[in-house]
């Protein structure tokens, strides 16, 4: 099965954008578009761009190598995700996927601890309160509801409404178009919109569920659901970062203020694999890839900041200094990813066991000391 680039998104309705995609600015699609009060920092966010590509780059490699069991590559979805997560205060909460690892990156998380949940040293990797980022998702739409009843202890804890932008907070879950067919996911559309819960969902439509085309599982945008669980819904530019940022901030803010959630769908594409033991050829073709390839969301961005025009005026130029900081900074950020995971110590064998329930019952206790004689034993499973 293939589906053209003309075919991927089943109407014609055009998602918001900033930026054209020569990276000029648009004066087509931005129509009503909120620009925060807080302009995206541009150069911050080309930095997070490049260096979460970086990122799932050397890990894609190191999966070639061995070292990991399996990598869910973002090339592509650069834009969508630094742009989201430059919306987000300190005290907001975010629930990911798997594929979120420029979040994870923008959210100060050790991408070496991503890297170990895919060596399989860990079954989480990094403690979720410390950076507002919870562990990656592997159930598809789980993490809405999780999302949800974290969202519902935020309005009983007082923490919504207030006026006070320093405690007001909100939660951002994400999740991809293959988990809008989840029942989860639309059971968390119900108690969000019922409850007007402070929480955005952000809808990276890639327009693949592994093999199956976005089209195959609706006939509207994604964005247009969200009006039968009686909230918002916006459609914008997955590829361009800055409109990214605008709408996340806008429906955050409106989260934080007690006006309820929003369904965000950013359309962009997936271009690598679903995971590295995927082979999309089977079911897309080379001029989709070469289609979305001419709309990548970093270039698109570093034609912006080196045009002399800017749609909130806050364009930098990047100077050859700084590019030439961030190269370095490319090269010592991949020489630590694969020092840090081929350095990552297995676990011990009774890991599982004593993270399995808060207090371990005898015939786990019982379990637990019949694994590690095997294991002391020396023989093969």
């Amino acid at each position: 099965m293939t589906d053209s680039p003309a075919a991927a998104s089943p109407t014609a309705e055009e998602p918001l954008r900033l930026l054209g995609l020569d990276g000029t600015p648009d004066g087509t699609g931005g129509s009503g578009l909120p620009v925060p009060d807080e302009p995206l920092d541009l150069r911050a966010a080309y930095r997070d761009m490049v260096l979460a590509r970086r990122f799932d780059t050397e890990a894609i490699a190191l999966q070639r190598q061995g070292e990991l069991g399996l990598w869910p590559s973002m090339l592509g979805q650069e834009g969508a995700q630094v742009g989201a997560a430059h919306a987000l205060r300190a005290q907001d909460m975010v629930f990911p996927t798997y594929r979120e690892h420029a979040v994870l990156w923008c959210r100060g998380v050790d991408p070496v601890h991503a890297l170990a949940l895919f060596r399989g040293t860990t079954l989480g990797g990094w403690e979720p309160a410390e950076h507002r980022f919870a562990l990656y998702t592997i159930v598809l739409g789980a993490q809405t509801l999780h999302a949800v009843g974290f969202a519902m202890g935020i309005v009983r804890d007082g923490r919504t409404g207030t006026g006070d932008p320093d405690t007001d907070r909100a939660v951002l879950v994400f999740v991809g178009d293959g988990a809008l067919s989840e029942g989860e996911t639309n059971e968390a559309f119900v108690w969000a919109g019922a409850q007007r819960l402070p929480v955005v969902f952000f809808c990276q439509n890639n327009q693949w569920a592994i093999s199956t085309p976005y089209r195959v599982q609706s006939r509207v945008p994604a964005a247009r659901r969200a009006g039968g669980f009686g909230f918002d819904g916006v459609r914008v530019d997955g590829n361009d970062v800055l409109a990214c940022h605008a709408v996340t901030r806008a429906a955050l803010e409106k989260a934080r203020a007690g006006g309820g959630p929003t369904l965000i769908e950013a359309v962009t594409y997936r271009r690598n694999p679903h995971t590295t033991s995927d082979d999309d050829r089977r079911y897309r073709t080379a001029d989709d890839n070469d289609h979305w390839a001419a709309l990548d969301p970093v270039l698109r961005l570093r034609a912006h900041l080196e045009s002399p025009a800017d749609p909130v005026g806050r364009a930098p130029v990047p100077h050859e200094e700084f590019l030439a900081a961030l190269a370095a900074e490319e090269e010592a950020l991949a020489a630590r990813l694969r020092s840090g995971c081929r350095g990552l110590a297995s676990p011990p064998p009774n890991t599982p066991f004593l993270h399995t329930l808060a207090r371990p019952t005898r015939h786990l206790e019982a379990q637990m000391r019949e694994h590690l004689a095997f294991v002391e034993s020396g023989e093969s499973a």
